[in-house]
């Protein structure tokens, strides 16, 4: 198979990409590079030869691309909150045009289509654990809303293809994901809790760290997003850990892994940001047969070998 990958040179994008150029596909790997890496896709490009193909795009514009595409994961757009409020403008184009481009190309080409939604579209939920049917409690503008609507109308539009053209699609909506690769200056907990202990910092947490988060290791994400990829699930699914965590249960258990005497500090909680945060995976297991395998503590120790041979590289903070 010839498979799209749009955010390629991303966290999830670049791990999506090596495990489907393992399994014998041929991969294009698109990034405009606002928030992926090149290094990352030099280290694809090299691992896997000609398999990989990088196309350096911004997919707010129009994609031409030659020859067949037999699957499209679309998984571009900036996904740290302190990526979506630098670039709140490039963040609501990618959701917006940026789907609309991609879908385009995959009724083009006849292609299967995968939307990689968020556990954001839920907002500051109400309810507890999130199930595929909730509809989510959002503020469309607060500083958040560019990043939710943007996934909110990118699964709207998603589905009206699916109505209107009779395109095969598959709606993700990944709940929080770490492993290596992450940036280090990423900004979400997992990253910065692993690069302050590295580096004997303060460990800042916003609010007191009594908000909740359900943290899934990247290898089941891709896991679950190939699964879907390849199934008849046209409804959106849940890719996630249901472990749910405290903020503060987190930052301590990173304190012990590390072994750093880093001090907790406390930070104002950003507006609107989600109280508790936890998939419900009913659907995954019933109709992909997915769960995820790998534990905290095991994710955490694969991760925090990764950062810390970075940090002894020297890789800058801002990579």
């Amino acid at each position: 198979m010839r498979i799209l990958v749009t955010g390629g040179a991303g966290f999830i994008g670049s791990h999506l990409c090596d495990s489907l150029l393992d399994r014998g596909e041929e991969v294009l790997c698109l990034d405009n590079f606002l928030t992926g890496r090149r290094s990352v896709a030099n280290e694809l490009q090299s691992r896997h030869g000609k398999r990989l193909s990088l196309v350096e795009h911004n997919i707010s514009e129009h994609i031409n691309i030659d020859g067949p595409v037999n699957a499209i994961y679309h998984l571009a757009s900036p996904a740290s909150p302190i990526d979506y409020l630098k670039f709140p403008i490039q963040t609501l184009k990618v959701g917006a045009l940026g789907t609309h481009n991609a879908l385009g190309l995959a009724l083009a080409k006849k292609a299967v289509f995968l939307l990689a939604s968020t556990s954001e579209v839920y907002g500051d939920p109400e309810i507890h654990p999130q199930t595929e049917d909730y509809w989510g409690n959002v503020n469309p503008i607060g500083p958040r809303g560019v990043y939710d609507e943007a996934k909110r109308f990118a699964e709207a539009i998603t589905m009206a293809y699916h109505r209107a053209h009779g395109l095969d699609i598959h709606i993700a909506r990944i709940f929080n994901t770490y492993g290596p690769r992450m940036r280090l200056a990423d900004g979400r907990a997992i990253p910065a809790f692993l690069c302050q202990s590295l580096q004997g910092e303060p460990l800042t947490i916003f609010g007191n760290g009594t908000q909740t988060r359900s943290f899934c290791y990247i290898s089941d994400l891709v896991n679950g997003l190939i699964r879907l990829m390849e199934s008849d699930v046209r409804k959106p699914v849940n890719i996630g850990n249901p472990n749910e965590m405290t903020i503060l249960k987190v930052a301590e258990r990173i304190r012990e892994l590390t072994g750093t005497s880093s001090p907790i500090e406390h930070c104002p909680l950003p507006e609107d940001d989600p109280k508790v945060r936890q998939p419900d995976i009913f659907r995954a297991k019933e109709l992909l047969g997915w769960e995820p395998k790998v534990g905290f503590e095991d994710g955490i120790r694969s991760t925090l070998e990764d950062f810390r041979r970075r940090i002894e590289q020297g890789e800058e903070m801002a990579s």
